[in-house]
């Protein structure tokens, strides 16, 4: 315990040899508390609020014990942080050299082997100009890279189609029977993390291990002391991905579209099964059409009998073709995608079978593309099984797991209702920096013009703060109504530069506000969470409602209903501490600093004239409240600086 209060001390290694570091009391408590889970091997919720420097408050304890411990984040952004910055730093701080390893998705390393199927490929399905330029770009770098990781090639966008083709999938691998098994790259950081003292992955990677473990192939937790999941708030919802189940358009054109690539390949001519391939493709683009218009999530139950006639045909079709493969005599890939065939059949089956009483079954519909989905609706059962399973200290951490100083919500959706569960104050002066703002003259959030309204109470803090805002909306139509609204009252030649979500990719909208220092940025739920500007870019947030999720989402409505049929009441159960912890979230993005200053203003009557609001409240950091325009304006006149 004593050698935690030294090294995070103000004479400790970390102090001598990182500038910037300062000593806090509430790192080296939650410290204190990491350390001892580590030594019992038991299990830990700790929620620490902003700046409180959770990395190093886990890092150190984990460094000290000599325990093999898995690392997981909620985004690769934070995995990276870690592996290039904040590991390396403490461990040369504190003299132990460590072996780590930084393990991400498949879909982040380049296959060779999918590399060669697409350069023999005649058309590239990209909706890309030019994708063949794109294409001896990967080439080339192909040819360098050590890590094959794509986020090293920085001149191809992170979200672009070609890095399906050049990547591979579950589905798709060919695992040791791959003429590329040796030189693999997922296969090599895979054996990299068994050989770590340290590995780092991300929440989609660990809870796709864990969900595989089920069935006994999952790699990551033999030989793990600890596993630490910071953003641990993303859990619940990422492990209900992974313990349900999915088909979706893409993976069925992939394997039409590897299919005839690997006919091709091996010099095979299949003329029938290349003609049900043909098939298979337009009936996934016929489901999709099927499927109502103006609607991103349709309930399964509600689909029409044309749509459903359209699955039974994809159904078929897929039938066909695997049946045409299995008469096949080739290569390893026509033999995979034999196999490939043959588990897309066993998920349709087990989609139309499942029940709905457990789970919520819907169809994600994007403009040209669809995936079926079944989520449970409890996954904390499954979750405690494996955590339970093995003799690790789990960890769970984030800045918002708590409602107000009940656990309780977020220990029952992981399984984990026993464990000891710590919450931290933030080291911030929140009484001195911040203020909220709650104006009594606000519209009802039914009200179609809320967003509208929102704004125009908005503008005189955007004045008082020479912009230097974030517009958090809890839906994309009302971002849309408030940025048009907004642009419109400030004219052609606004006083400060407006961005809205969806005009540039995140980071680069993030880059420009932060880089201007006078800019209003106008977004919803991606903006809420994992959002950093510390300073003076960043001095008004402004929130338009109670983040409660929309009611008329399947998996929502299916969900509430489960709990309605047990006897509980779905508002006070979930939907009301969901809304909290997602309000601490968005509230969480003002005050990043020791010497940030700004005012919170959060544009909902019901926090005032609803008996619920007082839990909302009571969550938020200690700040003073107001519904004072003036003194609100006053605020932010002293705090910001000259416009």
């Amino acid at each position: 315990m004593r050698d935690v209060d030294d090294i995070l001390g103000a004479d400790g290694p970390l102090a001598r040899s990182l500038p910037g570091f300062a000593p806090r009391a509430e790192q080296i408590e939650m410290a204190r508390c990491v350390a001892d889970a580590l030594r019992r091997l038991e299990p830990l919720v700790i929620e620490a609020g902003t700046g409180t420097g959770k990395t190093f408050a886990y890092l150190v304890p984990v460094l000290l014990s000599g325990r093999h411990a898995i690392i997981s984040t909620g985004t690769r952004t934070l995995q990276d942080q870690l592996y290039h910055r904040d590991l390396p730093a403490v461990s040369a701080a504190l003299g132990r050299p460590l072996k780590i390893a930084l393990l991400k998705g498949r879909a982040n390393y380049l296959c060779r082997h999918r590399l060669k199927l697409t350069r023999s490929a005649p058309e590239l399905p990209l909706g890309e100009a030019r994708p063949k330029r794109m294409l001896e770009r990967i080439e080339r770098w192909a040819l360098s890279t050590a890590s094959g990781d794509v986020s090293e090639l920085k001149h191809i966008p992170e979200g672009h189609a070609i890095w399906a083709t050049v990547t591979s999938t579950r589905e798709n691998c060919l695992g040791a029977n791959c003429p590329e098994f040796t030189p693999c790259h997922v296969f090599a950081a895979r054996r990299a993390a068994q050989a770590a003292d340290i590995v780092i992955v991300n929440h989609h990677l660990l809870l796709a291990d864990l969900a595989l473990k089920e069935g006994g192939f999952g790699d990551l937790l033999p030989g793990t002391e600890a596993v630490i999941l910071d953003e641990a708030h993303q859990v619940p919802e990422t492990a209900a991905q992974f313990f349900g189940a999915s088909l979706s358009a893409r993976q069925l054109l992939s394997f039409a579209r590897d299919t005839a690539a690997e006919l091709r390949s091996a010099g095979v001519s299949a003329a029938a099964l290349q003609g049900e391939l043909g098939s298979l493709e337009a009936l996934v683009a016929e489901f999709r059409k099927a499927l109502p218009r103006g609607q991103s999530r349709v309930d399964w139950r509600t689909l029409s009998a044309e749509a459903v006639d359209r699955f039974a045909d994809l159904d078929s079709s897929l039938a066909a073709a695997h049946s045409r493969l299995s008469e096949l005599d080739g290569s390893s890939g026509i033999e995979s995608c034999a196999r490939r065939s043959a588990e897309l059949i066993e998920q349709s089956t087990r989609l139309r079978g499942l029940d709905d009483e457990a789970g919520a079954r819907w169809v994600d519909a994007a403009t040209q593309s669809w995936t079926l989905r079944y989520t449970p609706f409890e996954v904390a059962d499954r979750l405690q099984q494996i955590i339970t399973a093995a003799p690790c200290a789990w960890i769970f951490t984030s800045a918002t797991l708590a409602v107000g100083e009940d656990f309780s919500h977020f220990t029952a959706r992981i399984g984990m209702a026993d464990a000891r569960a710590v919450r931290i104050e933030s080291p911030f002066n929140y009484r001195r920096q911040a203020l909220l703002y709650l104006p009594d003259s606000i519209s009802d959030p039914a009200d179609p013009d809320h967003a509208r309204h929102t704004v125009d109470a908005a503008l005189p803090l955007l004045e008082a703060a020479g912009g230097r805002a974030f517009l958090l909306f809890t839906s994309h139509r009302a971002l849309q109504q408030a940025s048009a609204w907004l642009k419109e009252k400030l004219g052609e030649q606004p006083p400060y530069p407006v961005f809205t979500q969806g005009e540039a990719p995140r980071e680069a909208l993030l880059k420009e506000f932060r880089e201007l220092g006078n800019a209003v940025l106008l977004g919803t739920s991606s903006f809420w969470e994992g959002v950093d500007v510390k300073g003076d870019a960043l001095s008004l947030v402004v929130i338009d409602k109670l983040p409660f999720a929309a009611p008329d989402d399947p998996v929502l409505s299916a969900r509430l209903e489960g709990i309605r049929r047990r006897g509980g009441n779905p508002f006070f159960e979930y939907q009301l501490p969901q809304a909290v912890l997602a309000l601490k979230q968005g509230v969480g993005r003002l005050i990043r600093d020791s010497n940030d200053y700004g005012v919170v203003m959060l544009c909902d009557p019901r926090l005032a004239t609803r008996v619920y609001g007082r839990v909302f409240l009571d969550s938020l950091p200690p700040m003073p409240a107001t519904t004072n325009l003036r003194e609100a304006v006053a605020f932010l006149e002293r705090h910001v600086p000259s416009r």
